[in-house]
């Protein structure tokens, strides 16, 4: 995995430290990539536009 250093709004990382706190979520780099993953699924509409690593 590459590392990437955003600046988020506070209100955004309240959220996703509620849904680590909550146990949704294991921390908070699995909930960001969970959602980049999700938002790309729906932008690409479902395409199979990840490859396997093997």
């Amino acid at each position: 995995m590459k590392l990437v250093t955003l600046n988020i709004p506070q209100v955004y990382l309240d959220g996703i430290e509620h849904l680590v706190e909550q146990e949704i979520y294991p921390n908070r780099s699995e909930t960001i990539r969970i959602a980049i993953r999700d938002f790309l699924l729906k932008e690409y509409n479902g395409e199979k536009i990840f490859k396997i690593k093997s």
